[in-house]
């Protein structure tokens, strides 16, 4: 079994993508869709910042492998993992929300909603695994979207950094002329009391705030699709999704494209950062975004991959941690949607909550 870390890994329900060596690399994705367009490479993957004028970590492979399943990575023990810090201090965060909230319900604002984050950092005893980090991720929950990805493209501090977690949310894919989307926004926590668990999906189901969240996160991207798109079809109505740690509202949108030259990254950059993210208006948001938190990063970016067909599949980075070079610390961020009627309390309880999925990968108690 190898000792090192692929440069890249993505999996779930349709199987494994996993990259052998590193032939290209892009730090922007107008460089990777040229490289694909002249057929010098046959495939480009990796991630992309929360802003898209940020630098990219794209990469041509030497080769890929396609798996139905991770190879036999070990599951552990980690070293000893502490949380050394929160940025910023959920009080400061709960303060974030209440200025977001006073500009959502100002007279005359356009903006609608958007999506705060907040940080944890964390300290290893000793170097990280990212390959034992995606094992354990995986193993807690299978239909996740696991991924990996070094994140050097990018260049500068992201020299040796990689980026690792499990996604509830899959962007996009392109298959041929079909286009597949499932966004989540709104969420609760999950119960291990059978009872109450049930109650708490019934109770997030039947939530106007986060039907109002969800239902605007579906509005932008399917009008951000109609124009690629021949067919659009999604159902009026939210379900249920339930990752290990969160209840989810989630909507299944599939489209037949317009024109089969739309590739698989021109619908991500389309769609990102979608309102699940972001926010509405988008650009509005994004600027308050920038204002309160600074630099996102690769946190809730776009993880994936797309062929010279045009075909692939990209997947909210949300649900994980950026690992530093040395592997012995990391940064996890977890984020909620705030609209007119977000509590702040409730907010800063709800990334607490989303922190579980990488903690407890971590062997941190959350």
């Amino acid at each position: 079994m190898s000792t090192t870390e692929p440069p890249f890994v993505l999996c779930g329900p349709a199987g494994v993508l996993i990259a052998e060596g590193v032939t290209a690399c892009f730090d922007r994705v107008a460089d990777a869709q040229s490289a694909l367009r002249s057929g010098s490479v046959p495939i480009v993957l990796g991630a992309l910042a929360f802003d898209v004028d940020g630098p990219a970590a794209l990469m041509a492979p030497r080769a890929v492998q396609h798996r139905p399943e991770l190879p036999d990575w070990p599951a552990g023990p980690l070293p000893s993992v502490r949380v050394a810090g929160a940025i910023p201090a959920p009080e400061e965060h709960r303060n974030r929300v209440s200025r977001a909230r006073d500009q959502l319900n100002a007279a005359g604002s356009s903006l609608r909603k958007v999506v705060l984050a907040r940080a944890l950092r964390l300290v290893a005893e000793a170097p990280l695994d990212a390959r034992t980090i995606l094992r354990r991720l995986v193993d807690d929950d299978p239909a996740a979207y696991g991924y990996l990805v070094d994140l050097s493209a990018a260049g500068g501090r992201y020299s040796g950094m990689a980026l690792v977690g499990a996604s509830p949310e899959l962007l996009v894919a392109r298959d041929g002329d079909r286009v597949t989307c499932q966004p989540f926004a709104g969420s609760a926590p999950r119960s291990a009391d059978p009872e109450r668990d049930t109650a708490a999906g019934a109770a997030l189901a039947d939530s106007a705030k986060d039907r109002h969240e969800h239902q605007l996160v579906i509005d932008t991207m399917t009008e951000a699709l109609r124009p690629l798109c021949s067919e659009l079809t999604f159902p009026s109505t939210p379900t249920l999704s339930r990752t290990t740690a969160l209840w989810h509202l989630s909507t299944p949108i599939v489209g037949r494209l317009r024109d089969i030259s739309t590739t698989a990254i021109d619908l991500m950059l389309a769609l990102h950062p979608t309102p699940a993210v972001g926010g509405v208006p988008t650009a509005a948001a994004a600027e308050l975004i920038a204002e309160l938190e600074g630099d996102r990063g690769f946190y809730a970016g776009a993880v994936g991959w797309c062929d010279s067909s045009g075909d692939g599949r990209w997947v909210v980075s949300i649900r994980g941690a950026q690992l530093a070079a040395d592997r012995l610390s990391a940064l996890a961020h977890a984020g909620g949607g705030i609209v007119a009627e977000s509590d702040p309390d409730g907010e800063v309880a709800e990334t607490t909550t989303k922190f579980r999925t990488i903690l407890t990968a971590l062997g941190v108690d959350p």
